[in-house]
């Protein structure tokens, strides 16, 4: 009988498994931190679109309060509006305005006839007042702008 040779490569099936686990658990890291960075993304997106959804509602407030609430003169009024149960955003409002005569008034033909534009802004965030400087270093903070010129 022959005695038997031991085999050069003994062992070499241990590096393989351990490296294959390596590259697998780096792949599974990667997967998570995609993931995760997704849902952040996705999380700002929907802060950017209420914020866009408060602004665009406090202007329309804005509106109705320059024509026909206590804005009528608009002199540079503001207000904040915490819409928080909504939105999860808190508004504020502003209004400025300025008077033109424009031609003749044809229900009096020697009177200008006056018109008033106003400018509505309208500024929505997600903090307790807007512009929150402070907060706006934050990544989680979002401000958007809505701004209405109109005439009566």
């Amino acid at each position: 009988m022959k005695p038997r040779l031991r085999s050069q490569q003994q062992g070499l099936g241990l590096v393989t498994v351990a490296v294959v686990l390596v590259v697998l658990a780096a792949l599974a890291a990667a997967v998570v931190r995609l993931g995760a960075a997704g849902q952040l993304s996705a999380n700002d997106e929907l802060l950017a679109m209420r914020a866009e959804q408060a602004a665009r509602a406090a202007a329309q407030w804005g509106m109705y309060q320059a024509l026909k609430g206590s804005w009528t003169a608009c002199a540079n009024a503001s207000q904040t509006l915490d819409l928080s149960a909504d939105y999860g955003m808190t508004a504020t409002v502003s209004c400025a305005s300025t008077q033109y005569n424009e031609g003749v008034d044809p229900a009096s033909p020697t009177q200008p006839l006056t018109v008033r534009i106003y400018t509505i802004s309208a500024m929505a965030c997600n903090a307790s007042s807007c512009p929150d400087n402070t907060r706006a270093q934050q990544p989680s903070y979002v401000e958007r702008v809505f701004t209405v010129r109109l005439t009566n």
